[in-house]
């Protein structure tokens, strides 16, 4: 009895011993974990990005904030003698204007190019001419041709109606015109007839 009592004490100091062995970790493992603070040394390469923080303002020079591109901005400013080589600049451009407008004055109104007004114009034109009312067809022909410019339909039958209208000399340039956008259309045969007629009407002898 006493000797199985002697071999449970025996057995249990082992136990103890090795569970307080465990749990302590080998100090040389613990020393290889550790960073060597000596093989760390400032010694070798800085590879660490520059700081703006560490920027001495005296590296800078004297052209602290001044644009790099300074040198390439373009001078805009207008030469000394600009005013009285150009005292009439707002006069040209209005001159300028009045030749685009053909040289007509009092023009108040202006229409932009739109194909669509220009084809409706030009419908209820037919409409007035077919009934003889020539003005309320000359107004719509030329409003097409405010709409449309150059638009041989409507240039050929304003030049219609202003030969029905007696303005001959009129006429007759419509009639040009309509000859200069479609030397071969369809009417060049008719427009060119009706030149031919305005001109012996006028004594003019032809070309």
């Amino acid at each position: 009895m006493a000797s199985r009592l002697f071999a449970f004490a025996v057995l249990g100091l082992a136990v103890a011993g090795w569970a307080q062995q465990g749990s302590s970790p080998d100090k040389s493992a613990q020393k290889a974990a550790q960073p060597n603070s000596q093989e760390s040394s400032p010694s070798g390469p800085n590879l660490a990005p520059p700081r703006s923080d560490r920027v001495r303002a005296d590296d800078l020079g004297s052209e602290i904030g001044e644009s790099s591109s300074k040198e390439t901005q373009t001078d805009l400013t207008p030469p000394e003698d600009d005013a009285k080589a150009h005292p009439q600049s707002s006069a040209a451009v209005a001159e300028a204007e009045a030749e685009l407008l053909g040289g007509k004055s009092g023009i108040t109104e202006f229409h932009t190019w739109d194909p669509h007004k220009a084809a409706k114009s030009i419908e209820v034109g037919n409409f007035y001419y077919k009934r003889g009312n020539y003005r309320a067809a000359e107004d719509r022909y030329r409003e097409a041709l405010r709409y449309k410019e150059n638009d041989a339909v409507a240039t050929i039958r304003l030049a219609v109606c202003l030969e029905k209208l007696g303005v001959l000399d009129d006429a007759r340039s419509e009639y040009e015109s309509y000859l200069k956008i479609l030397p071969h259309g369809p009417e060049s045969e008719q427009a060119q007839k009706a030149i031919d007629r305005l001109k012996a009407q006028a004594g003019i002898k032809s070309q």
